[in-house]
C-alpha cells in the first residue's frame, strides 16, 4: 500500500542476464575483462561508485600465466631470450594484477560472505571489522554466530575501496524481510554491502568514510538500536538487521546488461553519477530470492532498495519497546471485546470487529507511513478474529440449541417459517399466558359417527388423516395460523398469536372458506374411492382472550382458552342447522372489509345472556357478481320483515330467494321458521333473536 513505487534514477543495476552470457560467455568472466569493465564504466560512462554484488574467490589463470611461470622457474630458467620475452608478457598475462589495478583508487566496493556450516572454510581475505572486537559487549543481542567465510583474493581487498558481506537473513518463512546491517564473527562487527557501499557514497564527499558509531537506548544492557552513520541514522532490530525499505516489485531501479556495457552500446549519460550495482539475474547463477513483495526477487535488487532507503533515511524502526505496547494492547482489547462482543448481537459484534480491524490495520498504516515506525499487527488481528470466531461459534451452538427448543415448542403450531422468524428474537416469543386479541377457527366433520361405520379401521384412518392433513395446511402454510389441537375429527385453530397478526381475522375467514372449497376436492377423491362424502361445519370468532402454555402437570399445551374461543365453539355447532358452511361471529365481521358477509341471525348460544349476530362469508366482495348483491339486498329485506313478523312479506321474499338459488339450505330453513311462527307467534315485543339451550 505505501511502496512509492516508479523507478529511482539513482541507482542503476549492471545486470549479468541470460543475453551477458550468451554474448560473452559463461561466468564468472575473465579478470581482464571485469577490468575493462571497470575502466569503462569510471572513464566512458562516469558512474559515481561500483559495487559488486559478487565475490572474486579464485585466481584467473586463463590467460596460462602458472604454466609461464613454471617454465620460467624450471626448463626455460636458463633462456634469456625466453626470460625477456616473460618479462614483457607477463604483467599482460596477469588478469587478477590488471583487475586489481583497475579498482585502485577508485570506489569500488566489493562483496563477500560469511558462512556458518560446522565445516565452514575461512578463505581468501575479509576487510578490517568496523565495530572492533568488545565494541558491544553486556549489551542483548541475538547476533548470529559465524564460523567460516570467503572472501575476495588479497589482492583485491589491498586495492578497493571497501568491501561488504552479502548475506541473507531470511525469516522463518523463507522470505527476505530484513538484512543484517552488521555481523558479528569472532567478537567482531562487519559491514553489509549496503552499509559499505553509503559509507563509500558518503567518502566522495568528504574524503574519509564516516565511522559507524552504535546507539543505545537509555535502558542498561539493552540492545542496539541505531547504527549512527555520519549525518545518516539506520535503525536496526535485535538482530542488528535493517527492514528492507521495498520501493516496488522487481524493475524499480534501471537494469542495464553488462554486454551492452562493454561493447558500449548504452548512452554514457544513462549511466553517469549512478551508483552502479553489478550482480545477477540469469536464473543459472541462483542470486534469485522471495521477497514480500515477489516470489522471485534478484538479490542484487535488494541491496538497491536498502542503499536507497538509507540515504533517503526510509528505513522503517522496530525499537523493543513495541513489544511491551503490544502486550498492552493485546490484554487491554482483548478485555474490553471478551466483555463487549457477547453483549452485542451477531450483526452489532461483527460491525465492532470489522471496525476495530479497520481501525487498528488503519492506524498501523499511518503510523509505518508517517513515522516508519513498525508496530505488531498480525498479533492484533488474529486475536480480534479469534475472539469474534469463537464468540460466533459459542453464540450458533447455543442459539441453534435455542432454536431447536423453540422448534420443538411451537413447531407443532406455527408453520416452520414463523418458527425461524420467531427463532431470530427468542426473548420477545415465549410460552408464558398472556392476554391477546385472536381469532379463533374451529371444524368439525357432520355425521363422523356414520362414516365411521361404513369404513374399515384401515380405510378410516387414511380418510380421516387426508382430512386432517389438507385442513392442517390450509391452516399453517397457506393462511400462517396456529394449529392448536385435534379433538377426534374436530379441529382448533387461531390467528395472532405466538406471532402477532395484523389480518388474523382476515386470515381465519379466508382460511374457513378455502377449507369449504377444500371439501370438493377431497370429495372427488373419495368418491373414487367409493367412500362416503364429506361434509364439515366451521365456526370463526374473535376477541380478546388468555392464550400461552396451559394444562396440568400431566399434560400441558399451548392454547387459547376464553369466551371468544367458547362463542367459536358454538358458531362451528349451529352450522348445521342453518345449513351453511361457515359461521361467523360479529366481531370477527367487524374486522373483516373486503369479504361480502351475509347476516344469518341473531342468536343466543348456552351460557351467552347477550345477543350476538352471526354471519355466512360468502367471498371477497371484488369477486361476487351483481347478481350475489341483488340476492343480498333481497335476502336483507327478508330478514327485516322476519323480525318485524310481517310474515306473508317474509314468505314471498323466501320464494323468489329460493327460485334464484335453490341450493341455499339457509332459504329451506327460514321458511320452516316463518311456517312455524305462524302456527305459534311471537309475543309483540319479540326483538328476532334465537335462543338455543344446546351447545
Amino acid at each position: 500500500m505505501t511502496m512509492p513505487r516508479g523507478v529511482d534514477p539513482r541507482i542503476v543495476i549492471l545486470d549479468i542476464d541470460e543475453r551477458s552470457l550468451g554474448e560473452i560467455g559463461h561466468w564468472p568472466w575473465s579478470r581482464d575483462r571485469m577490468a575493462e569493465l571497470v575502466e569503462k564504466l569510471f572513464d566512458r560512462y562516469g558512474v559515481t561508485i561500483v559495487g559488486f554484488d559478487v565475490v572474486w574467490a579464485e585466481r584467473d589463470v586463463s590467460s596460462g600465466i602458472e604454466v609461464l611461470d613454471r617454465l620460467a622457474r624450471s626448463q626455460l630458467k636458463e633462456v634469456p631470450a625466453f626470460q625477456a620475452a616473460y618479462a614483457g608478457l607477463r604483467s599482460e598475462l596477469d588478469f587478477d594484477g590488471r583487475f586489481a589495478a583497475s579498482i585502485r583508487g577508485r570506489p569500488v566496493v566489493l562483496g563477500y560472505y560469511f558462512s556458518r556450516d560446522e565445516r565452514a572454510v575461512r578463505a581468501n581475505a575479509i576487510p578490517e571489522p568496523i565495530l572492533p572486537k568488545g565494541s558491544l559487549a553486556g549489551r542483548k543481542l541475538e547476533l548470529s554466530p559465524w564460523t567460516g567465510y570467503t572472501g575476495n583474493l588479497p589482492i583485491y581487498l589491498k586495492n578497493a575501496a571497501a568491501a561488504g558481506h552479502f548475506n541473507p537473513l531470511p525469516d522463518i518463512d523463507g522470505v527476505m524481510r530484513r538484512v543484517p546491517m552488521i555481523l558479528e564473527f569472532e567478537g567482531a562487527y562487519y559491514e553489509s554491502l549496503s552499509l559499505a557501499m553509503v559509507r563509500s557514497y558518503l567518502a566522495l564527499q568528504t574524503g574519509k568514510p564516516p565511522q559507524v558509531e552504535p546507539v543505545f537506548p537509555p535502558q542498561k544492557q539493552a540492545g542496539l538500536e541505531w547504527l549512527k552513520v555520519g549525518p545518516l541514522s539506520i535503525p536496526v532490530d535485535e538482530t542488528g538487521s535493517a527492514l528492507i525499505p521495498y520501493r516496488g516489485k522487481s524493475g524499480s531501479f534501471s537494469y542495464v546488461s553488462l554486454a551492452d556495457v562493454l561493447k558500449e552500446r548504452v548512452d554514457p549519460e544513462r549511466l553517469k553519477g549512478r551508483i552502479a550495482l553489478v550482480g545477477a539475474t540469469a536464473p543459472g547463477l541462483q542470486d534469485l530470492r522471495s521477497t514480500p513483495v515477489e516470489s522471485v526477487y534478484p538479490g542484487v535488487e535488494i541491496h538497491a532498495n536498502l542503499i536507497a532507503g538509507i540515504l533517503d533515511r526510509e528505513l522503517k524502526q522496530k525499537p523493543r519497546y513495541v513489544q511491551g505496547a503490544e502486550v498492552v494492547l493485546l490484554l487491554v482489547a482483548g478485555v474490553a471485546l471478551s466483555l463487549a462482543i457477547p453483549m452485542l448481537s451477531a450483526l452489532w459484534a461483527t460491525v465492532a470487529v470489522a471496525l476495530g480491524l479497520a481501525l487498528t490495520s488503519a492506524l498501523n498504516v499511518v503510523v509505518w507511513n508517517e513515522a516508519n515506525l513498525v508496530l505488531p499487527l498480525a498479533a492484533s488481528l488474529l486475536m480480534m478474529t479469534s475472539l469474534y470466531t469463537m464468540d460466533m461459534a459459542y453464540g450458533y451452538f447455543v442459539e441453534s440449541r435455542s432454536k431447536r427448543q423453540f422448534a420443538e415448542l411451537f413447531g407443532q403450531y406455527v408453520p416452520p417459517e414463523l418458527v425461524d422468524r420467531m427463532a431470530a428474537d427468542p426473548q420477545r416469543y415465549n410460552m408464558e399466558p398472556k392476554s391477546a386479541e385472536l381469532t379463533i377457527l374451529f371444524s368439525d366433520v357432520r355425521n363422523f359417527t356414520g362414516i365411521s361405520e361404513t369404513l374399515k379401521p384401515e380405510e378410516l384412518r387414511e380418510y380421516i388423516n387426508d382430512y386432517l392433513t389438507s385442513m392442517s395446511s390450509i391452516i399453517r402454510s397457506k393462511y400462517r395460523g396456529t394449529l392448536d389441537k385435534y379433538i377426534g375429527d374436530a379441529i382448533m385453530a387461531f390467528w395472532g398469536a405466538p406471532m402477532d397478526d395484523p389480518q388474523h381475522a382476515r386470515n381465519g375467514v379466508l382460511a374457513a372458506l378455502e377449507m369449504q372449497r377444500q371439501c370438493s376436492v377431497l370429495n372427488e377423491r373419495f368418491a373414487a374411492r367409493g367412500w362416503p362424502t364429506l361434509k364439515i361445519g366451521v365456526g370463526v370468532n374473535s376477541g380478546r382472550v388468555r392464550v400461552g402454555d396451559m394444562g396440568s402437570q400431566v399434560r400441558r399445551a399451548y392454547t387459547a382458552m376464553g369466551d371468544p374461543v367458547n362463542v367459536a365453539s358454538r358458531l362451528e355447532g349451529r352450522t348445521k342447522g342453518y345449513g351453511v358452511g361457515v359461521l361467523v361471529g360479529e366481531a370477527t365481521r367487524n374486522l373483516v372489509q373486503d369479504i361480502l358477509f351475509r347476516e344469518v341471525d341473531r342468536i343466543k348460544v348456552k351460557g351467552k345472556d347477550e345477543a350476538v349476530v352471526i354471519y355466512e362469508p360468502l367471498g371477497a366482495r371484488a369477486e361476487l357478481g351483481e347478481t350475489m348483491r341483488e340476492e343480498l339486498r333481497l335476502w336483507n329485506q327478508t330478514l327485516r320483515a322476519y323480525r318485524a313478523q310481517q310474515w306473508d312479506q317474509a314468505d314471498v321474499n323466501l320464494l323468489n330467494l329460493q327460485r334464484i338459488n335453490p341450493a341455499c339450505e339457509l332459504y329451506r330453513h327460514y321458511s320452516e321458521r316463518v311456517a312455524e311462527k305462524r302456527r305459534s307467534p311471537p309475543p309483540p315485543d319479540w326483538d328476532g333473536v334465537t335462543v338455543f339451550a344446546e351447545k
